[in-house]
């Protein structure tokens, strides 16, 4: 039986030395390692990460998973459950060395029906339930910084890219034919910085008095399941798709939710794009249960057809 190990930080500037310290004392024999590439997101939904794909590609019924604690894994309650739900399809077992989740046995199921203990499915609620409280604590805590911040004078946003006095060289080598690309590698920065510094020169640039202007969308109103609200949470959006999610009205419908949703047509069609991983594919496994509000949602998101492109 092999024991497959899974590490991941999330951005290129940290590194696992603390995992890999976790993970050394806990004497794992022979381990066979599976890293993402530095900078993998932990709203990327586990089951779509390359390097733990891979690890269920080369894992066998009676293999281990070890990782040094659970949210370099997952995030959030709804991840929680489906990687279960993948492990214990596959007969593999699980090990956290560290943290909230490491005297557990979170693969322990009911001996007939073969569905998880119901005090490990609380255990797991309860704790993912601390850990978004704590991202939401965390969240209100820099809007309130930056309001406090914008009332001193204090612009806030990402610094220019491209430093100033910079600026007049970039331009200066775009004029002479240099690409933007190569701009972008010689500068050390995005392509998108080395756009906005020279747009204006770009052959495709209306002037802003040229430009056609278009009437404004109206907000619209959906209900999102709350099986898609949940995913969406955990995944990478636009500011506006996030605040259209943050300022839903949760309504309960039994033991679910559905999250109302006031937004442009256009942040719906986005936030539904967002979640099409829920309908399976690149090797990654479908939750029927997630595809099926996928569906409901796309429904609802297609009366909004004729409010725009």
């Amino acid at each position: 039986m092999a024991n497959l190990v899974y590490k991941r930080v999330s951005t290129d500037q940290q590194s696992t030395a603390r995992q890999d310290l976790v993970l050394d004392e806990a004497g794992i024999e022979d381990p066979v390692v599976f890293e993402e590439d530095p900078g993998t997101s932990s709203r990327l939904h586990p089951l779509q990460r390359p390097k733990f794909r891979e690890l269920l590609t080369y894992a066998r019924p009676g293999d281990t998973v070890h990782i040094s604690e659970m949210f370099r894994l997952v995030r959030g309650n709804q991840h929680i459950l489906d990687v279960l739900d993948v492990l214990h399809r596959d007969r593999l077992a699980l090990r956290i060395h560290d943290g909230a989740f490491s005297a557990m046995d979170l693969t322990a199921r009911h001996p007939r029906t073969g569905e998880l203990l119901s005090t490990v499915k609380f255990m797991v609620q309860t704790l993912a339930a601390a850990g978004e409280l704590q991202r939401d604590l965390q969240r209100e805590l820099t809007y309130d910084g930056l309001r406090a911040a914008e009332a001193k004078g204090s612009k806030g946003g990402r610094r220019p890219a491209v430093a100033a006095a910079k600026t007049d060289d970039v331009r200066t080598a775009y004029l002479e034919g240099r690409s933007i690309a190569a701009l972008a590698r010689d500068h050390g920065v995005s392509r998108g910085a080395i756009r906005t510094a020279v747009a204006d020169l770009m052959p495709d640039h209306t002037p802003i008095e040229q430009e056609d202007v278009q009437a404004p969308e109206l907000a619209v109103t959906l209900d999102m399941p709350g099986k898609i609200a949940d995913f969406l949470r955990t995944a990478e959006l636009e500011p506006a798709e996030r605040a259209a999610l943050d300022h839903g009205v949760t309504v309960r419908r039994g033991q679910g939710y559905t999250l109302r949703v006031s937004a442009v047509p256009a942040v719906h069609r986005g936030l539904l794009t967002r979640c099409q991983p829920l309908d399976g594919g690149h090797g990654a496994p479908a939750v029927p249960a997630q595809r099926k509000a996928r569906r409901e949602y796309a429904n609802r998101v297609s009366t909004l057809a004729s409010a725009g492109p």
